[in-house]
């Protein structure tokens, strides 16, 4: 850990020296862990189209747990109902759909569309990274799969099902992260290292006042996957650049942690770890933690990801 000036009482507690893998997997673009009620962490490799758990006991010579495959890319799940329900809203392929797994059996999960919101003309695209507001609401970007500048959005789905596109003109959006009160979001566009924030209406989820909450050179990384902690600090993985950095709300850097991964791209925090994902996608000569999921410990404070809710049968 290395502090730059930070607040009294807000710098974090972790030791980076003690980092390891907590699986034998190596994922081609490991995404969206997602600390559940139950104290679950589950995830995503994005490309592979593969859910997974992290196991309770989680070895660094066992492999995650197989929730599901799919035949799309899988960008995140958020829960509907209880997690072991094996029912999930996804960002996915093109859009959005209600996810069912069957628990433990690894096998095809069935998928009933919401929409298709980046399907259509133009460059052929795929939702990223996605998650859930605290009353229910899922907010997920979309990306072309050649980064087209300014081909990727931000997109809503609201309690009834109905999906709104909400902001554009972005490249490859990661997050977004929300304030406990669902009043301010935080949004990465990773193409042009960019992290800026946002106030929302936590009763229509309308947002606005957007204004720049950090700027990173390209030799920092890229901001990618982020989470907000029970202290209202901000995570996010630096793509590129071997570190996860926590910001004070103000955006003052309270700590730089180190990773042995070059792509790290979500970050989780349990109350004794800070998690982090990462990926092989990319890297001609991947090192040996290179895909690895990462274990540091961690005192943060986390606040588990809210449930998704739709109001809608079916």
């Amino acid at each position: 850990m290395k502090p730059e000036s930070p607040p009294h009482g807000m710098s974090p507690t972790l030791d980076a020296d003690a980092v390891r893998a907590v699986a034998s997997d190596r994922l081609e673009l490991g995404e969206g862990l997602r600390l559940l009620d139950d104290g679950t962490v589950v995830l995503v490799d994005i490309l592979a189209g593969h859910l997974l758990r992290l196991a309770p006991q989680a070895q660094p010579d066992h492999p995650l747990e197989l929730i599901t495959r799919l035949r799309e890319p899988l960008g995140a799940v958020a829960p509907l109902g209880p997690p072991d329900a094996g029912q999930w809203l996804a960002a996915v392929g093109t859009g959005f759909a209600r996810l069912t797994t069957d628990a433990g059996s690894g096998a095809g999960g069935a998928l009933t569309w919401l929409a298709h919101p980046a399907a259509g003309t133009g460059p052929r695209r795929r939702m990223n990274d996605a998650v859930c507001d605290p009353s229910g609401r899922m907010w997920g970007g979309s990306m072309a799969y050649d980064n087209t500048e300014g081909a990727g959005c931000l997109f809503r789905v609201d309690l009834d099902g109905t999906v709104t596109e909400v902001v554009t003109g972005l490249t490859v959006p990661n997050g977004p992260a929300f304030t406990a009160d669902g009043t301010t979001m935080y949004l990465a566009d990773s193409a042009r290292g960019e992290i800026d924030v946002f106030d929302v209406d936590p009763h229509t989820g309308n947002p606005f006042g957007r204004r720049p909450f950090a700027r990173l050179s390209p030799d920092e990384g890229s901001p990618d996957g982020m989470v907000i902690d029970a202290l209202g600090r901000l995570w996010c993985a630096l793509w590129g650049g071997f570190e996860v950095r926590c910001f004070a709300p103000d955006a003052t850097v309270l700590a730089s942690v180190p990773v042995p991964a070059a792509q790290p791209t979500s970050v989780c925090l349990t109350g004794q770890r800070l998690l982090v994902t990462s990926a092989t996608v990319g890297l001609a000569h991947p090192g040996p933690l290179d895909g690895a999921v990462l274990d540091i410990p961690c005192t943060a404070p986390p606040v588990p990801t809210p449930r998704a809710v739709l109001t809608q049968s079916g």
